[in-house]
């Protein structure tokens, strides 16, 4: 067979293409009357594709119903809410591939930090040998000994920040002893008087009259 010539009205797909299905025609077309969408419901309607995830037809979902954990997991709270503050940070280890001066952007297309947007800090985990110049917004104490340590300095890209003042102790008092009851005094017996009368002595027989 010959093959066909090809021409603007001959031109056709390499492979067949399959109709669109065609819902809502009537009885006769296959998905007709409900358009495979079944006798009313919420997934009857329109838009019902548009639901939240997790939502679970109006009954309280699983998220409400159950317990709560205490902790800072808010849209409020700190630090985990929206006033976060998010910094990338570096080792001083990863510096010692460096000569010279190291800034944000030649950590960045060393691959170290995603961008130059993010604060970025010094860590101080690892040894280093090299004499640099480091600018990054914050550097941990022991990356700011080790880089002095090798002859560097380093430079702060927002300004070195304030050292907090620590917050004065309460002194605590000694606890006061406990006020001691007064001793109760000794009551002293009171001796009881007799009321007994004692009897009165017989009177001496009168004396004896002189002899005369």
């Amino acid at each position: 067979m010959a093959a066909e010539k090809l021409s603007l009205n001959s031109l056709k797909p390499a492979s067949p293409r399959r109709d669109r299905k065609r819902v809502g025609r009537g009885p006769g077309s296959g998905k007709g009357r409900y358009s495979g969408r079944g006798i009313k419901g919420q997934k009857a309607r329109s838009g019902h594709h548009k639901m939240r995830p997790g939502f679970e037809g109006g009954q309280n979902p699983i998220y409400m119903r159950l317990g709560k954990q205490r902790g800072p997991y808010s849209k409020d709270a700190m630090p985990i809410g929206p006033h976060r503050t998010k910094v990338q940070s570096v080792n001083v280890r990863d510096l010692e591939r460096f000569d010279g001066e190291v800034t944000p952007e030649a950590l960045k297309e060393a691959g170290l930090i995603r961008n130059t947007r993010i604060d970025l800090k010094i860590l101080g985990y690892g040894e280093l040998t090299k004499k640099l110049t480091v600018s990054a917004h914050l550097f941990s104490a022991s990356a700011r000994e080790k880089i002095e340590q090798a002859g560097g300095t380093i430079n702060w890209l927002r300004g070195e920040p304030k050292p907090k003042k620590p917050k004065p102790k309460k002194e605590r008092k000694p606890a006061e002893p406990a006020a001691e009851a007064p001793a109760e005094e000794e009551e002293t017996p009171v001796e009881e008087e007799d009321t007994t009368e004692e009897p009165a002595e017989e009177a001496e027989p009168a004396a004896e009259a002189d002899e005369s």
